[in-house]
């Protein structure tokens, strides 16, 4: 886990960790940004210093390929194929949580999520 709003593209021709940019990357950002700004943590572009020491994602935002390379992601295809703007949000650095946390992670969310709607 992570805690990071990543857009496609998700893999690139070279098949390298590498900046790869859709026709529409300045609105993928956009809506990355609507949600990560929301979310303190998220923003602040380090929040799982513990876990993972170098990892960095500006603003709280990565593309996909620049991250880690995955081809045939599920964000790409629906965007290439059906023109589905999707974006993979990671919402912790935990992947399989405790119950008793899920009330914590709907607090840190919840702004984010209402400001990510009314990106429609």
């Amino acid at each position: 886990g992570s805690l990071v709003v990543n857009y496609p593209f998700d893999d690139d021709e070279q098949g390298i960790a590498i900046y790869s940019k859709s026709p529409d990357d300045a609105v993928f950002q956009k809506l990355a940004l609507a949600y990560s700004k929301e979310n303190a943590k998220m923003y602040q572009g380090s929040p799982c210093e513990d876990m993972y020491p170098t990892e960095y994602f500006p603003h709280g935002i990565t593309n996909g390929a620049q991250w880690y390379n995955v081809p045939g992601g599920m964000q790409d295809w629906n965007y290439l194929h059906t023109n589905c703007f999707e974006v993979t949000i990671e919402l912790g650095c935990v992947k399989y949580p405790k119950a008793e946390e899920l009330p914590k992670y709907w607090a840190q969310n919840r702004r984010s999520l209402l400001q990510f709607m009314k990106q429609v």
